[in-house]
């Protein structure tokens, strides 16, 4: 009888980042888990973090995401740690990680100082992004 061979397919990681992680790439982290996270192991980090910004948490959870519990992540505690794709998403000056085999810049405003709408039209603008650039099988 012939043994059954199990395929084992690894996650790609997926690191997104910005200067503060309290937005853009908090939101494109709860995004990318929750549409695609069986194909994808997905973190966020930033180079000067601060707090979550509460509007972010607030319109991601209109949209059934729990951004609660999520607290900033300093690139550095990241450093000699791989990734398969690196997305900056400012749309200023970005902070380098070095450790992508693909590098994305992906620009999206900063919503920080805006209103909840603003928050709802950049969490909108990034998973539709996140919908075209992340369809697995397309890698």
């Amino acid at each position: 009888m012939p043994e059954t061979v199990k395929r084992i397919t690894m996650k790609k990681r997926v690191l997104f980042i910005c200067r503060n992680n309290s937005g853009r790439s908090q939101m494109a982290e709860g995004i990318l888990r929750n549409m695609y996270g069986e194909h994808y192991h997905v973190q966020s980090a930033g180079s000067q973090p601060r707090e979550i910004n509460p509007l972010t948490v607030k319109v991601m959870e209109e949209i059934g995401i729990d951004m609660s519990s999520h607290k900033p992540t300093d690139l550095r505690e990241l450093e000699g740690e791989e990734f398969d794709v690196v997305v900056s998403l400012c749309d200023e000056t970005c902070p380098v990680f070095p450790g992508g085999k693909r590098y994305i810049h992906a620009e999206f405003p900063d919503p920080a100082g805006g209103d909840i709408a603003r928050f709802r039209r950049i969490r909108d603008e990034i998973a539709e992004w996140i919908r075209t650039e992340f369809k697995p099988g397309d890698d």
